[in-house]
């Protein structure tokens, strides 16, 4: 690809951007898409799962990044890998589910078996079919060029000289440890990931969890006149906005805002907030968590968590967290599919646990509320994007353009003081740009 090639999109976007414009066309055009399989997902570390899903030797779920199929499994001696689930022989898929517990895999097409470390160990017939001349050592499943894990989350990368997983993360760490490091046991997921398709783009999805609260107001509004959500715009835009410049990543901090009756450290009962005291790698973590009452990361390119307070049934009289890791995994231009897990504290209570898993649930599981209101509002989008039309127009993402840092937030990246900006998406997509077009 030369630079005479550049999708039309893309050279509106990086001419635009600084400004604070971003050109439809990026969405759901096959021509970017195929620019982004090649220079993005190719090259990225993308979330594969967590090692609460694949506890004990055998263990294996599948995991995709675009259409090639990982086996993420735990093999006999401990160590998790990701097998790429393509045959040896003649290139059948050797895992026919998608969980399960497995100490070997054997292909249906011809029977070649693999043991769960990848390594070929059954041909039938043998000796028959090939003499004295397989080596079955050259012929195991093929594993994923890197694999790396932060605070048991589980990434894999195609690419062979990628940076380290440490490295690409860089400041958004400290983001990722308000939620890993609350305590000293970790995370765990309440079940296997909720999946279903939306006819949008991947990069529209995201947003709603990287910067944009300002949707709330309208998308949301049915949950605000039921009580659900508040109506004040003032509620909002409140909270603290972080991006890592150079990464992509980025992150929205919510506090109680003035007057809002709500519990502190997202309402987690006081036991585990005390834990928290020393779980926390260090201070100004602790204290900014025992602020927060809601938390969204995003990582570069595809993976986002969401982790806010809700009231999880009509019964209960108080508010818990809810945490959902997010995937938003492309299938083609205009076209991804969502894997949704909960997740909670390995330490907390068991009532605790029912109950976050419930707003889970209600909230934003595959027919959550929110969930609901925000798939509609994004499968218009997308088909906008892609007619004669609406794939010229420019979109707004000028909002805070001349907004000035807060000098005052203890984390790191570069912090606004409300989350009525578009600095984390104009972020985002500078980060877009310099893998795409390098």
């Amino acid at each position: 690809m030369g630079a005479k090639e550049v999708p039309r999109a893309l050279q509106e976007l990086a001419q635009g951007l600084e400004e604070g414009l971003v050109p439809a066309g990026i969405l759901n055009d096959p021509e970017v898409f195929a620019w982004e399989q090649e220079r993005i997902f190719a090259r990225s570390w993308i979330y594969l799962g967590h090692a609460s899903e694949i506890p004990s030797p055998g263990d294996y779920v599948l995991r995709y990044i675009l259409n090639n199929a990982f086996i993420l499994v735990r093999g006999e001696d401990g160590r998790v890998r990701a097998l790429l689930d393509m045959c040896r022989h003649r290139g059948m898929r050797v895992c026919r589910a998608e969980a399960g517990n497995a100490s070997h895999f054997r292909c249906p097409f011809h029977g070649w078996t693999y043991r769960n470390d990848g390594r070929l160990i059954g041909v039938p017939a043998e000796r028959e079919a090939f003499g004295q001349d397989l080596n079955k050592e050259e012929w195991g499943l093929v594993p994923i060029p890197r694999l790396e894990a932060f605070d048991g989350m589980i990434f894999g990368n195609l690419d062979p000289g990628a940076p380290s997983l440490e490295e690409w993360l860089g400041d958004i760490r400290w983001y990722l440890e308000l939620v890993t490091k609350r305590s000293p046991q970790g995370l765990e997921v309440l079940g296997p990931p909720q999946r279903w398709v939306v006819n949008t783009d991947w990069k529209l999805a995201l947003e709603t969890f990287l910067s944009d609260s300002y949707h709330t107001l309208m998308t949301h509004r049915s949950l605000i006149e039921l009580g659900i959500a508040p109506k004040d715009a003032k509620y909002a835009m409140y909270g603290e906005q972080i991006h890592i410049p150079g990464k992509g990543h980025g992150s929205m901090v919510v506090g109680a805002p003035p007057g809002a009756k709500l519990p502190p450290f997202w309402g987690y009962p006081e036991e585990m907030l005390e834990r928290a005291r020393t779980s926390y790698p260090t201070r100004e973590q602790f204290e900014t968590a025992r602020e927060t009452r809601i938390l969204l990361v995003t990582l570069f390119p595809n993976f986002s968590f969401h982790n806010p307070i809700r009231k999880p049934d009509h019964k209960y009289q108080g508010a818990v967290p809810m945490l959902t890791f997010r995937v938003w995994h492309p299938l083609g231009p205009g076209r991804i599919e969502i894997f949704s897990w909960a997740l909670v504290e390995k330490d907390a209570p068991e009532w605790f646990k029912e109950k976050t898993r419930l707003s889970y649930l209600r909230f934003f599981g595959s027919s959550g509320t929110f969930e609901q209101d925000d798939t509609e509002i994004w499968s218009h989008v997308a088909n906008n994007a892609a007619t004669p039309q609406g794939r010229h127009l420019r979109f707004n993402y000028r909002m805070g353009l001349k907004l000035e840092p807060d000098p005052n937030w203890p984390g790191p990246g570069v912090a606004y003081g409300l989350n009525f900006t578009d600095a984390n998406m104009r972020n985002f997509h500078r980060r877009y740009l310099e893998m795409l077009l390098a």
